[in-house]
């Protein structure tokens, strides 16, 4: 495993971190608790040391299973949450109705969008509490709310940090200009994006922009929700909660053009002996600016074969190769 640092925090992080947005099951169809403690235990047992969680991931549920997954080994762990979507007050911008499988229009859960200082420090005690620690080492604002400064927001961040309750700040869905605003206010250690072989509109200006600034980028569903390891076929089906169902990228059609664009991998992944997920998640955090990858896993051996993709050095000549093939099929994949 490679690990790099979290922008100027001087924390060291795993290229490779655990994304635990599915072991809270809001979204994902549900998700099996003890299942979910082995995949976490799993991931750090094979070097991640990087645990990115946040309080709308099943509404507490996912920052529950990793406090219990990481309480006798915290000292391993850099622990990731978020802060700024809230459901218990009617605050800030509306964001979206869930019920507690999945956002549905009419769902009594009402999300929003607050990044106030007092709304602020109140998600930060309720996550502690979940994740059983004293400390989170990376708080970042998960989505950006207008209602709010930020320069406000990045105050109270800053607060927070001088009282040791988190060492580093970053920021998500957030825009470069939006970045600038943080950073006139304080110091600003990540930002985390939508990135990967499919989603790719951050090359133009959020990984610049980090790489020129040393913020380190976390890339979020860097396999494109499982699209990209190979192992979603066209007969796949997704059961009910599972936000990938009915979702036009999933279809058969565009699970068939994912899979061509996958299978050119093939030869590279034999190369190095990893999968082609594993070789996605390669590229990913190969690509400038982007420093590491969140990979979600449901089991211990999903976990450890994502883990693997951390010690894969790929070639500036198989780069150009895979990155010849995306541009050729990219076109033809919403």
């Amino acid at each position: 495993m490679q690990y790099r640092s979290l922008g100027k925090s001087g924390i060291e992080a795993s290229v490779v971190g655990l994304g635990a947005w599915a072991i809270g099951g809001w979204m994902w169809g549900g998700a099996d608790e003890v299942e979910s403690i082995r995949a976490i235990q799993a991931a750090i047992d094979a070097g991640m040391n990087l645990i990115d969680t946040a309080p709308v991931y099943g509404f507490g549920r996912s920052e529950e299973v990793v406090g219990k997954a990481i309480r006798d080994r915290r000292d391993k762990v850099v622990l990731a949450t978020k802060c700024g979507l809230v459901w218990r007050e009617e605050r800030g911008e509306l964001f979206f109705a869930s019920d507690e499988k999945h956002p549905t229009e009419g769902g009594q859960i009402k999300v929003h969008r607050c990044l106030a200082p007092d709304a602020i420090r109140r998600e930060v005690e309720w996550s502690l509490k979940r994740l059983s620690t004293d400390c989170i080492d990376l708080l970042q604002t998960h989505w950006q709310d207008s209602t709010t400064p930020i320069a406000a927001t990045m105050h109270t961040l800053m607060e927070l940090k001088k009282e040791g309750k988190i060492r580093a700040i970053g920021c998500s869905n957030a825009t470069p200009a939006q970045m600038d605003e943080y950073r006139a206010a304080g110091q600003l250690d990540v930002d985390q994006e939508l990135f990967s072989m499919l989603d790719r509109k951050h090359e133009r200006e959020n990984l610049p922009y980090c790489a020129e600034h040393q913020i380190a980028f976390l890339a979020y569903s860097p396999l494109a929700q499982g699209l990209l390891t190979g192992k979603i076929g066209p007969e796949r089906t997704f059961q009910d909660g599972d936000q990938r169902r009915g979702k036009p990228r999933f279809s058969s059609e565009n699970r068939e053009k994912i899979q061509r664009l996958v299978d050119t991998f093939g030869p590279i992944a034999a190369r190095h002996g990893v999968s082609v997920g594993q070789l996605a998640i390669a590229w990913t955090v190969s690509q400038r600016g982007c420093t590491h990858a969140l990979a979600g896993a449901r089991t211990a051996r999903q976990a450890a074969e994502n883990a693997k993709a951390g010690a894969v050095e790929l070639t500036t000549g198989e780069l150009q190769a895979m990155g010849k093939a995306i541009e050729e099929h990219a076109a033809a994949i919403p």
